[in-house]
């Protein structure tokens, strides 16, 4: 039977475990509380660093990003765009054989909405290491267009004969920038241009002709003929070299002189003349309209421009018909210093000076000796039962030989 005292015992011992059981909760509830309170403070930190990174990534390039091999880790768009147009390159230059990449303070090498699209492309929420490389695209095409460029040759054909033009023997300095090629020295190819020009042209040419009258003179082009078209033939042969086009047909770049600058008999025979033209014996004081190599008119009493005045004798020489006009008045002064208006029915001119072929009701001396001391201002006055016949024949353009 158990005493009192032993009852006593038990239970005091009971209410210590109690009491320790209890106190062992308390102090883990305690360590509980503490333990969430710390994992929601470590958490409210992360969250504010990440917050705060986030807000940064908002604004700054990640850390491993190049444009145009210039670091911009770390960097805002507008911090960016400054680098690189302080550090990178923008030209390629051609020059002595090798392309070189340099930088040109002058060019814009980038814009800044450029820079933002890479921006946004590189964009992550929070901050990474993975490197990103953006390349200039433009000169990277450029360097291949470059090498293309002056690897090129052209033939180009100009009367009969072909010249063959290497790239490299003409182009001294080439660029490429701002998306485009620029030929900064192409002195060599004009140059040859010019040469060709001279070698072909037929402007100021002298050369043999045989007249109606059946003589064999020789005469010399003023404003009949053509030349290369130098700034015309350059541009083709440039863009040929851009291009890839082998060959260049020069007739398409010739010049003129006078009143049309097309240039005149390009391909023709008979030294350009071909087989229609005018001829204007000073000496004889005849004229002929050749057409298809026959002499479909002859006018045996023209008059020309009085050959004891200098300034009024008619210039000798090759010419072309630069229009035609009916009922016309020429103007000019007489050499007395007073004006003349003289109204003509038909004005064929054949020269910037004024001279040309018309009709002129006003004379009346038609003799062979009249132009010695009594002929016209220059001009090739006809008789008027004669000019329709003359205005039918000859056409706008045909050579005239005065001779």
């Amino acid at each position: 039977m158990t005493s009192r005292k032993d009852y006593r015992k038990k239970n005091t011992q009971g209410s210590k475990y109690l009491i320790i059981a209890g106190v062992a909760v308390i102090v883990l509830a305690c360590a509980g509380i503490w333990g969430h309170n710390a994992y929601q403070q470590h958490q409210a930190t992360v969250l504010a660093e990440n917050k705060k990174q986030v807000a940064y990534n908002k604004k700054h390039f990640n850390a491993n990003v190049t444009i145009y091999g210039v670091k911009v880790g770390k960097l805002t768009v507008d911090q960016a765009v400054e680098k690189i147009q302080d550090k990178a390159v923008n030209k390629l230059v051609y020059k002595d054989g090798k392309i070189s990449a340099v930088r040109d303070s002058k060019l814009t090498t980038i814009s800044k909405e450029q820079v933002q699209k890479y921006f946004d492309k590189q964009y992550t929420q929070l901050p990474t290491d993975q490197s990103y490389n953006y390349e200039n695209t433009a000169l990277k095409k450029g360097k291949s267009k470059l090498k293309a460029i002056t690897a090129a040759s052209v033939d180009y054909s100009v009367a009969g004969k072909t010249f063959t033009l290497a790239a490299k023997d003409y182009l001294t300095q080439v660029s490429y920038y701002s998306g485009a090629v620029h030929y900064d020295d192409a002195s060599k190819l004009t140059a040859k241009l010019n040469a060709m020009d001279k070698e072909v042209k037929t402007l100021g040419k002298s050369y043999k002709f045989k007249t109606p009258a059946g003589s064999t003179i020789t005469v010399t082009n003023q404003s009949y003929g053509w030349g290369i078209w130098t700034a015309s033939a350059k541009k083709a042969v440039l863009s040929a070299y851009e291009t890839g086009k082998k060959t260049i047909d020069g007739k398409n770049h010739i010049y003129g002189e006078g009143y049309t600058t097309q240039g005149l008999g390009y391909g023709k025979s008979n030294n350009g003349l071909g087989n229609n033209y005018v001829v204007v014996s000073i000496a004889s004081q005849d004229m002929w309209v050749v057409v298809n190599g026959k002499a479909v008119v002859t006018v045996s009493d023209v008059v020309t421009g009085t050959a004891n005045k200098g300034d009024n004798a008619t210039p000798t020489g090759v010419w072309y018909i630069m229009y035609k006009q009916q009922d016309a008045t020429l103007r000019g002064q007489n050499d007395n210093g007073s004006n003349y208006a003289s109204k003509v029915s038909y004005w064929m001119p054949f020269t910037m000076s004024g001279c040309g072929l018309h009709d002129a009701s006003w004379r009346t001396d038609w003799s062979s000796t009249a132009y010695l001391k009594g002929g016209s201002h220059g001009c090739v006055n006809i008789r008027p039962s004669e000019i329709k016949s003359v205005w039918d024949a000859v056409k706008v353009h045909m050579p005239v030989i005065v001779y």
